[in-house]
């Protein structure tokens, strides 16, 4: 085995010209542009309609807890999803996984949108959509992981928190894309239109953008880190007990077959504790709740979505450039020690009964609580792991993460509302979730410029 991971039978990195790099940022944000469309569609269809037409035998309160339940449920499919796919994109590359998760997860958004609903089937209805919802978490569990990935091993280095931002600008841009199809829909339909059949057309358009995304990633090159690592021959990477053989004191295989793991993994859990639960308050919670309790308009909530997701587009180049410049850890302390000071302002202004108060409220909440720190998730988790894990590795801490928080944290703010008939808690769990992240990031090494092809980790 001393000669398996010669120089000459590695496969040999392909020149990675600026076109490369375009068309891989490019996909990487499609990719989860769509994965964050096809979850804010049903995030903001749970909230608006799907407690009437999947679960209308119950109050609205105890309606809504059901959809965002059903809403929970896609997350623990992710996990499954980060699991199988991960450990896939580590074994025979990160391209051949984005294939598939792209095409599970616009397919069973589309069936979504061709779904009979309670009035016609009864409970067979939102049986069928929670089986929807569990495929389309199955693919999407390592769409963001993969993009992530890709990304930031196709990156220069200099300008690795930059153009890793463009996954968290994917989120955005798909978030921004599902808010403003259902702003449309509150504003030109009626009720009885928008029940009947307008919910259904957001889900229906996620079809074509499917076929773009897999189009795009046709002609995609496999990371240049991957076809670089020391493990992977001919294309595909080394078994354990390979690599163990092959390995020598002091060289780079038998430095990553060795380590210990576990520490940067709950690291990247922490990390990501706070945008994931933030997210799953600002962006999915918050649109039911302002929508059942607050006097403001119907399309409020949706249109402070948009306008929030619009500024994204600044917050997330900026704090990847930022990090680039001054460190991942300083800005990951800074950003979340902001959320905590502003939480309960925040609050205040979306409950002050004024459109433009839900509005400042929102945008604050949503880029500073979340997109900032999705920007800056982006880059970190990666180079946080060594290149033969990194893909299961990030997935699953993404998943986890999702699940403990995001999946978690709307059904407990749901009840803890309606049990205190109050909006404190929602400001209480967003300062809970930033401390986590603080306290992660006090603990975590500086990543940034580590060198992404090392089989082992940062701590």
């Amino acid at each position: 085995m001393k000669d398996s991971v010669t120089a000459a039978q590695r496969t040999p990195s392909a020149e990675r010209t600026t076109r490369d790099l375009a068309r891989a940022a490019v996909s990487g944000w499609l990719g989860t542009a769509m994965e964050f469309m096809d979850f804010q569609l049903y995030s903001l269809a749970a909230a608006i309609v799907f407690n009437k037409i999947f679960f209308p035998d119950v109050s609205p309160a105890i309606g809504l807890i059901a959809a965002m339940a059903t809403y929970g449920v896609g997350y623990v499919a992710r996990l499954a999803g980060a699991v199988y796919f991960g450990r896939m994109g580590d074994r025979i590359g990160r391209k051949k996984v984005l294939y598939l998760t792209i095409l599970l997860m616009g397919a069973s958004t589309t069936l979504i949108g061709v779904l009979p609903t309670y009035a016609s089937i009864g409970i067979l209805a939102p049986m069928l959509l929670v089986a929807l919802r569990l495929v389309q978490g199955f693919g999407a569990g390592a769409e963001i992981a993969g993009a992530t990935v890709l990304l930031a091993e196709y990156a220069p280095v200099a300008r690795r928190g930059l153009v890793s931002s463009l996954v968290s600008l994917g989120t955005n841009s798909g978030t921004l894309a599902a808010s403003g199809l259902w702003a449309v829909l509150l504003a030109t339909l009626s009720e009885d239109q928008l029940l009947s059949w307008g919910w259904r057309l957001p889900f229906l358009l996620s079809f074509v953008l499917m076929l773009f995304a897999f189009w795009l990633r046709r002609g995609l090159k496999e990371s240049p880190v991957f076809e670089e690592r020391p493990d992977v021959v001919d294309g595909v990477a080394m078994a354990k007990e390979d690599v163990i053989a092959a390995a020598h004191e002091g060289d780079a295989l038998a430095a990553g077959i060795r380590q210990r793991k576990g520490k940067a993994f709950f690291l990247a859990l922490g990390l990501r504790f706070g945008q994931a639960g933030n997210s799953g308050l600002m962006q999915t919670f918050l649109v039911g709740y302002i929508a059942t309790n607050l006097a403001v308009g119907r399309s409020v909530p949706t249109d402070a979505i948009v306008y929030g997701s619009l500024l994204g587009f600044v917050t997330v180049p900026l704090v990847g450039r930022l990090g680039d410049r001054f460190g991942r850890r300083a800005l990951y302390l800074a950003l979340t020690a902001l959320t905590v000071v502003v939480a309960f302002p925040v609050m205040l202004l979306i409950t002050s009964g004024s459109s433009a108060g839900v509005m400042l409220g929102m945008a604050l909440g949503l880029n500073v609580g979340v997109l900032g720190l999705f920007s800056l998730e982006s880059v970190t988790m990666a180079e946080l792991f060594g290149s033969r894990t990194r893909f299961t590795q990030l997935a699953l801490a993404k998943e986890i993460g999702g699940i403990l928080a995001t999946a978690i944290g709307p059904v407990l703010a749901a009840t803890l509302t309606a049990v205190t008939g109050s909006w404190w808690p929602i400001a209480a769990m967003l300062v809970v979730y930033s401390l986590i992240t603080f306290v992660s990031a006090l603990l975590a090494p500086e990543t940034r410029g580590r060198d992404l092809v090392r089989l082992e980790d940062a701590v």
